[in-house]
């Protein structure tokens, strides 16, 4: 077999694997699922149903926040689909394959070994993420990620000398289409991480050769003309948080100051052990609850010496990527604490819901070690970055093995509400606000009025 030929056959690798976990979460999806509009959904519908082609519900004054993107796909789901609960579900799963496609392509080119591409991508496809994956609401952010990694992609192989035509022309696009279409919320870690990304390389370029390159301050002016649009249009945006704190933070922070510091610890932990699987973990006996500390601890732990061996061993003179992911790992930690710490429980930063955006981290930490690992000097640190791994992937198979068991469990439970929507009628507030997972049953029954109606998602005929 001739050289190129064993080339073209690894390459075929790192696309098959993505193709695989995408075929895994879409069965998953498929397994955990009943196409039934509720919780999220309720404040869809009423919102933007059945007149989903109003430009008055289009443009209005917060119309970053609620993510164009979402408007035209959303009005194909309603006017062609009759507003299929399943086709958002199997978008969101697609994305999550697209944004694996993309590294898996940044994996080739940069020949990570097999090993380790096999352990980054049983990390990508962890059912760590169950939360996001069975609301259909959410999946825009799939798609988002997929297009973060592709513009940290275009930067790194344009920074390492291998870009492409059009390359510097698609950092100035990017940041417009993905800010302003695609990112929401997820803009602001996305806009910081790049600047500073922009400063690093700016700064060592003049380091090199004496003179600042203007390309990235225009690349820079790009970021942030969208990040302010962004934050215009928020401004007009009410958000609406049931249950959580209404106070100040400093208060609180005198009062229960290890409150923030057990909260962003756990928050770490969670990408060990999914929240729940840990709990049941800790009641069955298996370890004590305070061993989530330890997990978290551990988790810092390696982004530090990944942080570490990057700059020990110049990897981001070759690449960048590994360093960014790592960066933005630890900006949504900071992120989510500062924007979570709300509802005053320590352990909402291990919910299931925030995986997608703390997983970056771990990617950029797998790549670092991957992409090093023969030019690590020392037993001793590949020894211990070995132990962590398996602990990485013990806690997330376990979640995962978890999540595929009790999926039938989560169909049924969608069932169950497709059921009680056929006679909402003959249920009282308490019921509906259970089994529908929304704060209000006045509500509930206008949403599932207007689906009625309209003979949309459950009533279709």
């Amino acid at each position: 077999m001739t050289e190129t030929r064993k080339q073209i056959e690894k390459q075929w690798f790192y696309y098959a694997v993505p193709l695989l976990g995408t075929l895994f979460v879409l069965w998953y999806i498929k397994s955990a699922s009943w196409d039934m509009a509720y919780s999220d959904y309720m404040r869809q519908i009423l919102s933007y149903l059945p007149d989903v082609w109003n430009p008055e519900k289009f443009f209005v004054a917060d119309i970053l926040t609620r993510i164009p993107i979402n408007f035209p796909v959303r009005a194909f789901n309603v006017s062609v689909l009759g507003f299929s609960v399943t086709f958002d579900l199997m978008l969101g799963g697609l994305g999550l394959g697209l944004a694996a496609l993309v590294m898996g392509i940044y994996a080739g080119k940069r020949k990570l070994g097999t090993v380790w591409f096999f352990i980054f991508m049983l990390l990508f496809f962890s059912l760590n993420k169950w939360e996001m994956l069975t609301n259909g609401t959410g999946w825009v952010h799939f798609f988002a990620f997929a297009c973060f990694y592709y513009h940290y992609m275009v930067f790194d192989r344009t920074e390492s000398g291998e870009g492409k035509k059009g390359d510097e022309i698609r950092l100035l696009i990017l940041p417009f289409l993905i800010t302003l279409c695609v990112a929401g919320p997820y803009c602001a870690v996305y806009t910081g991480v790049m600047l500073l990304a922009y400063g690093f390389a700016a700064g060592r370029k003049k380091a090199a050769e004496g003179r600042w390159d203007k390309k990235y301050l225009r690349w820079s002016v790009c970021l942030i003309i969208p990040l302010f649009l962004y934050m215009w249009s928020n401004s007009y945006a009410v958000s609406e948080h049931a249950g959580a704190y209404e106070g100040p933070m400093l208060p609180v922070l005198m009062e229960q100051p290890m409150l923030f510091v057990k909260f962003f610890i756990k928050s770490f932990a969670g990408m060990v052990f999914g929240q729940e699987a840990f709990e049941e973990l800790v009641n069955k006996g298996v370890f004590p609850y305070a061993f989530v500390y330890i997990l978290g601890l551990a988790v810092i732990g390696a982004y530090l010496a990944a942080l570490y061996l990057n700059f020990r061993y110049r990897l981001y003179e070759k690449t960048m990527l590994p360093l960014i992911l790592i960066i933005s790992g630890g900006m949504n930690h900071v992120l989510i604490l500062l924007s979570r710490w709300i509802f005053l429980r320590d352990s909402y930063g291990m919910s299931s819901r925030y995986a997608l955006q703390f997983q970056v981290g771990i990617l950029g930490i797998v790549l670092t070690a991957g992409l090093l690992w023969n030019s690590i000097k020392g037993k001793a640190v590949k020894i211990l970055a070995v132990l962590w791994c398996v602990l990485l992937l013990a806690g997330n198979a376990y979640t995962t093995y978890r999540e595929i068991k009790i999926a039938p469990n989560r169909k049924e439970w969608g069932q169950t509400v497709a059921e009680m929507a056929l006679h909402y009628e003959d249920f009282d507030d308490d019921e509906l606000k259970t089994k529908f997972q929304y704060k209000s049953a006045e509500k509930i029954r206008q949403a599932l009025s207007i689906l009625k109606e309209n003979h949309l998602n459950i009533y279709r005929e």
